[in-house]
């Protein structure tokens, strides 16, 4: 999943601390999120999620499709 994650931000030419910013957090905070040193937290997976457009379950490795069910 975390690798994943950084895969996402990286497609858009972001940096960590653009994304702890949307997210509201540090970018040592994002930065652990990405290595998997902290569990990320459900509305924080959400929040992820609906910004790449893409599912929680692409997310979680539950599903090669990015694509959300709407």
């Amino acid at each position: 999943m975390y690798g994943r994650i950084r895969d996402l931000r990286e497609d858009k030419d972001m940096t960590q601390v653009e994304m702890g910013k949307i997210l509201n957090c540090s970018q040592r905070v994002y930065s652990n999120y990405e290595r998997g040193d902290i569990d990320i937290p459900t509305t924080i997976l959400i929040r992820l999620a609906d910004f790449h457009d893409v599912s929680v379950d692409y997310l979680l490795n539950r599903t090669g499709n990015p694509a959300m069910n709407k």
